[in-house]
């Protein structure tokens, strides 16, 4: 059964710094569930076909003053259709005030209002990209996080391969850890995965023979990260000398989480490979290959051309 999340009503308020115009019975359990959020603006004129009340509903100029040029009469009918949905709460933009009939309908049918002195659209498209990452589907994996270049690099493999250890190297060259050991990803969009650590464990990486060590103490706050979008996964496998390894890296291997490709490179590993450094290669490789450039493509078109030379 696929995860349901939500966000309380009361900590949107918190976050976003919103006024408490009047709290409903259950303001205190009133959870989001849903990332949009609407204007009820055809509904104001009576439409509510696909009204969708699970969502937040925000009310700025336009909507308030269409309300107030109705007589009385037609704007307690009309508030009274839209506030017996029951939606979660809602939220009036530009410091609006609401009036008395709009308070006595909301009182009636216990539904939150709330109020912000931000503009309608800037209300809307900030309170859209809290509740996308808030509501985000998620999944925990096993592996080691960091930010390599400026590159999310989501370092997996079994337990024991050196990925701790391969992160602290890195610390010490200059880049940032995100999470250790667990790592919590969220898809935020349909190509779009980001990174962070269990609130528990953030800042901590565990070494065998040493102990828990608390990076941002060790190393200094410009050593961590809150979170970070993955932009490739670099997977450590014991070398096996039976098995073929790409040297080219003509094709592109790819993992799925999520529903989202992550490009993959495959690293067998040795007693004497510097991973730290292939680490950073494989970060400044990644970000010349989104930037269109594939040395590996670019070699073989060179050979190609030298055969072709020496064959004629």
């Amino acid at each position: 059964m696929e995860d349901k999340y939500y966000v309380p009503l009361t900590t949107l308020v918190r976050d976003h710094d919103l006024e408490v115009v009047y709290a409903a019975s259950d303001y205190a359990s009133i959870q989001l569930t849903v990332e949009d959020v609407s204007r009820p603006g055809i509904q104001l004129a009576g439409y509510f076909d696909h009204f969708e009340p699970l969502r937040l509903q925000v009310m700025g100029n336009v909507e308030m003053g269409y309300l107030r040029q109705m007589p009385q009469a037609q704007q307690m009918q009309v508030l009274d259709r839209l506030f017996s949905y029951k939606f979660p709460a809602l939220l009036l933009a530009r410091g609006m005030e609401p009036g008395e009939a709009f308070l006595e309908i909301a009182r009636k049918h216990d539904v939150t209002v709330l109020r912000t002195q931000e503009p309608t659209s800037t209300t809307i498209s900030t309170i859209i990209t809290y509740l996308r990452a808030a509501l985000a589907p998620r999944i925990t994996r096993h592996g080691v996080l960091m930010e390599v270049y400026g590159e999310g690099i989501l370092l997996t493999g079994e337990s024991g391969m050196g990925k701790s250890e391969t992160a602290v190297e890195l610390l010490k060259r200059g880049h940032r850890l995100i999470a250790d050991d667990a790592v919590e990803i969220r898809k935020i969009a349909s190509d779009v995965l980001i990174g962070t650590a269990p609130a528990v464990i953030r800042n901590y990486v565990e070494l065998r023979g040493i102990g828990i060590i608390n990076v941002a103490r060790l190393f200094g706050m410009g050593a961590i990260k809150a979170e970070k979008q993955i932009n490739l996964v670099v997977n450590i496998v014991p070398w096996d000398n039976h098995a073929s390894y790409d040297r080219m890296g003509m094709e592109v291997e790819y993992v799925d989480i999520l529903g989202v490709k992550i490009p993959m490179n495959t690293i067998p590993i040795t007693p004497g490979r510097n991973l730290a450094v292939i680490l950073e290669v494989a970060a400044m490789n990644n970000r010349q290959r989104k930037m269109g450039y594939n040395a590996a493509l670019e070699f073989t078109e060179q050979l190609n051309r030298q055969f072709e030379t020496n064959k004629g």
